[in-house]
């Protein structure tokens, strides 16, 4: 079995401090491995980065909403006034509301939008919860079929059975660990090569559910993560790419033409995640086609350390 390895280094005064470890693949156009580090073909938990494959079975099951709703469904959302109001509206096209969801309350992600709640004397609350898009989602997709909305997320739910085809499907490789994710959802485990697959597969589809789902991430990039966050600045720096961040430093972003990246580190520090990203596109190039913001896709991978108030350092891939 293959290891992770050291793939970013903590500079700080011209001194390597710590090293950060994990694992990266990129897969070319084709679907085939172009390059990697560490265990790529290992089982992992790709955490977030399951929603728009767990949304694919959604749609696939009868879940029909406009394009921002839909990408909700694929979000991690910041808890901005927008993300609120869509969960909102997409448990209203089924007459539900938010009483049945079973995300654990919390505040808002954003921090602006965090401290104007508590500032206005607001609690945490299920709806605020960064999941609570895809929890809407899933509710409206059992009253689609007729199905208990008090037990959606048991495992043994057919929406969570349907959703492990599914997901088995797009990445191309049995689930061998159903694990509980942070919101009581179930969390499905792929190694690095089938989360890129899957992905890739949204990517390059030109009409049906996988269509919907990777045009509803490229239209709406803020519903999928918020207005200040790095992924959006990713997507809209690479136009009709799609991508996806979770916990524990887990990243997958597939490009129109097929190419797809996947990444996590072994700590699952979130503030290398993007800064691995931008260094795995800048390995193949992809920052220097003329389709993208070269400028913009690097800018995302800059991470610096300060000391006094002032930049003392860095902290940089070692691919």
């Amino acid at each position: 079995m293959s290891a992770p390895g050291v793939i970013a280094e903590i500079i700080r005064s011209g001194f390597v401090e710590g090293h950060h470890y994990g694992s990266v693949v990129a897969l070319d156009a084709e679907g085939n491995v172009e390059w990697s580090l560490g265990a790529v073909e290992e089982p992992m938990l790709p955490r977030s980065c399951n929603k728009p494959l767990q949304a694919l079975a959604m749609v696939r099951l009868g879940l029909d909403l406009p394009d921002d709703l839909l990408a909700l469904v694929c979000a991690s959302h910041s808890g901005e006034h927008f993300h609120i109001d869509g969960a909102l509206r997409i448990l209203a096209t089924a007459g539900l509301d938010e009483s049945l969801l079973q995300t654990p309350a919390d505040y808002p992600l954003d921090d602006d939008a965090r401290v104007k709640l508590i500032r206005a004397g607001g609690d945490k609350t299920p709806i605020a919860m960064n999941c609570s898009g895809k929890h809407s989602g899933m509710l409206v997709t059992c009253a689609i079929n007729g199905w208990d909305l008090a037990t959606y997320l048991d495992p043994d739910h057919p929406l969570q059975r349907a959703t492990v085809e599914t997901f088995a499907e797009l990445t191309g490789e049995p689930v061998t660990t159903i694990a509980v994710d942070g919101c009581g959802a179930p969390l499905l485990s792929t190694s690095l090569v089938g989360l890129a697959r899957a992905f890739r597969s949204l990517a390059v589809a030109t009409d049906g559910p996988e269509a919907r789902i990777a045009n509803a991430i490229r239209r709406h990039p803020e519903f999928v993560s918020g207005t200040r966050r790095d992924e959006r600045a990713l997507l809209t720096a690479m136009p009709s790419s799609i991508g996806k961040a979770g916990a524990e430093s887990c990243y997958v972003v597939a490009l129109p033409d097929g190419r797809a990246f996947a990444l996590k580190t072994d700590d699952g520090a979130p503030r290398v995640r993007p800064v691995l990203m931008a260094a795995a596109l800048r390995k193949s190039g992809v920052d220097l086609e003329d389709w993208v913001d070269g400028d913009a896709v690097r800018a995302t991978g800059v991470l610096t350390l300060f000391g006094g108030g002032v930049p003392v350092g860095e902290i940089r891939a070692t691919f």
